[in-house]
């Protein structure tokens, strides 16, 4: 990651990461865009919409410590995502600090401070760790609320677990955990039409399929069409509900799976600090970096 890209005047710089693992061409790909000041939101949607990765994070008003940013996927703007977060933190690490050890970063979204702490690793690689802060639980949910939600996703009752509850859980983007058996999280897709309607009734955005044992998840796009192979604002939710319904320890770190059901395996560090805010981390690999001319696009 040495080797990034720097944007001529005139131009967007690009970088391609896989975040979630220590190689290129595994885990959750990213394309961070640096120097988006002056661009609308409709023009960060259609560069996201053409780069066609699951997220991609826009940075402005770069400093030595921080930048502002907007996170696009290609049908809609997120207020909150984890792996673009991380993503970003090591870019800015090898921009801004590329021979130091350790770093610091505030990435800004919509007015909230993330804080993440990176550290170089050997080829490129960096470990990034943000702090999502306290996690929100709503109440859980009542069997028929979590039935509803299986068959959404094409499982019958015996898919759920009934042990635990679907829950609405958020450290900045709620999610609907919804527990269930291995065999319910390999069978599971997406078969309702109207989930993000059916998520809206909760105050949720996604549903995120939990095997809570692994622990194991999925979750898709909001058409159904596109499974993430690896969401780090999920993996900070799905650790404050393990947690808080016992089925790991506060004082562990421990890891979240998720992405073998699209051939990207990927891990999630997670753990809770001493002060009850939840903290996401995991590895950036660089892949690739290049440059978009501004004169292809209207400002």
């Amino acid at each position: 990651m040495n080797d990034i890209a720097r944007a001529a005047p005139g131009a967007l710089t690009l970088n391609h990461v896989d975040v979630f693992t220590h190689e290129p061409l595994s885990g959750n790909g990213l394309t961070v865009v640096i120097g988006a000041d002056g661009l609308t939101a409709d023009t960060m949607l259609r560069i996201a919409q053409e780069l066609r990765q699951f997220e991609t994070i826009f940075l402005s008003g770069l400093t030595d410590d921080g930048a502002d940013a907007r996170i696009f996927t290609p049908e809609e703007e997120l207020m909150f995502a984890g792996h673009p977060v991380l993503g970003a933190a090591a870019v800015l690490h090898a921009r801004q600090h590329p021979d130091a050890r350790l770093g610091s970063w505030t990435i800004r979204i919509d007015g909230r401070p993330i804080h993440v702490a990176t550290v170089a690793r050997e080829h490129g690689v960096i470990a990034a760790e943000m702090d999502q802060g306290p996690a929100a639980l709503s109440p859980p949910q009542p069997p028929d609320v979590a039935l509803r939600f299986a068959s959404a996703v094409g499982l019958s009752a015996a898919c759920l677990r009934t042990d635990l509850p679907a829950q609405v859980v958020s450290t900045g983007l709620p999610y609907l955990l919804l527990p269930v058996t291995p065999e319910g999280l390999a069978a599971s897709h997406v078969v309702a039409g109207d989930l993000p309607t059916m998520l809206a009734t909760l105050g949720a955005e996604f549903l995120y399929v939990l095997d809570p044992d692994r622990p194991e998840g999925r979750t898709w796009d909001q058409r159904g069409v596109t499974e993430d192979v690896a969401t780090g604002s999920a993996a900070g939710p799905t650790a404050a509900y393990l947690i808080h319904h016992g089925r790991r320890s506060a004082a562990e770190p421990f890891e979240v799976h998720q992405g073998q059901f699209v051939g990207r395996p990927s891990h999630m560090d997670v753990r809770q600090a001493d002060d009850g805010s939840i903290q996401v981390g995991g590895l950036v690999a660089p892949f690739s970096s290049g440059t978009i001319e501004r004169a292809v696009f209207d400002l």
